[in-house]
């Protein structure tokens, strides 16, 4: 289906699943800290579980929220018949479960899946991360390439589709709130696409970005990332 409703929708449900999922590692987390010296999974497997907790709880479960959301409210808010792009709207959603697969696949690779963290900091992500993390790389930037696509929907619906009358300073808040975020995620989503970028060439074709031992800078990291971060959030 290309209507808006549907594919708010398919977001909120995969939303749900996404909870459900991270929240399972949440109570690996928690159950492992339940009381001192008790140990009931492997510290690897702890820190993978505090990884990809963190990346589905906010690429899985609340980004798609929103836009699931977005998707159902901002057309009917406007008066709008559909999204305008209703096809790149479909495509949008649909490529989130195969990222999904792929980030949740990598913890049964050889070594384990990404334990550096949700920030995946340098030199932790480049250096000493396992092999999947190229995985999860790619899992990011598929991620990126929905709320980007998601998000230029979003401006041309409200752009072009307002029935006439609807004029800006008559729009609701929440269409307001979600042109504004639309521009944030355009302007920020390639940058953490370069960040990750950045982190898998320095692990796995030899470049330098983050590391001072060949003349980079793992501040450098914090940077681009948190660039990318707080517009983000």
């Amino acid at each position: 289906s290309t209507n808006h409703k549907d594919i708010g929708s398919l977001y909120l449900w995969f939303t749900f699943i996404m909870f459900l999922t991270g929240g399972a590692m949440a109570m690996v987390i928690r159950a492992e800290l339940f009381q001192p010296g008790l140990q009931l999974v492997e510290p690897n497997i702890f820190n993978q579980m505090t990884t990809v907790h963190g990346l589905i709880m906010v690429f899985g479960a609340v980004m798609p929220a929103f836009t699931g959301l977005a998707n159902w409210l901002i057309p009917m808010m406007i008066g709008a018949p559909d999204m305008a792009l209703p096809r790149m709207n479909n495509w949008s959603f649909w490529i989130l479960p195969f990222a999904f697969t792929m980030l949740l696949s990598s913890l049964f690779m050889e070594g384990g899946g990404p334990n550096f963290g949700w920030t995946f900091y340098a030199p932790l992500s480049t250096t000493y991360s396992p092999d999947s993390s190229a995985l999860f790389v790619f899992a990011i930037h598929i991620m990126g390439i929905s709320s980007m696509m998601g998000a230029i929907n979003v401006i041309v619906t409200i752009v072009n589709l307002r029935a006439p009358g609807m004029t800006w300073m008559k729009l609701p808040l929440f269409v307001w709130t979600w042109l504004i975020t639309a521009f944030l995620l355009i302007a920020v989503m390639p940058v953490l696409a370069g960040a990750v970028t950045m982190v898998l060439t320095d692990k796995f074709f030899g470049t330098s970005f983050f590391d001072t031992a060949g003349g980079g800078d793992p501040v450098m990291f914090q940077h681009i990332f948190w660039f990318f971060g707080h517009p983000e959030v």
